[in-house]
């Protein structure tokens, strides 16, 4: 029993495992920052564009 929790300590793999799902958690909330970002200009944009074309006018 003695040499299980030895090795259990000394067994690295978990502390591995717990760093990916960490890494992978912050490229996720990273990507949904950036995305929030970008819908949020890109609306703002577009709502730009058609007042403008809205206050156009054609000539003929």
């Amino acid at each position: 029993m003695l040499k299980f929790i030895k090795n259990f300590r000394n067994d690295e793999d978990g502390a591995v495992t717990v760093d990916w799902v960490v890494l992978t958690a912050a490229v996720v909330a990273l990507a949904g920052a950036a995305y929030t970002s970008i819908e949020s200009g890109t609306s703002t944009l577009a709502g730009n564009v058609e007042d403008a074309i809205t206050a156009g006018t054609v000539s003929k």
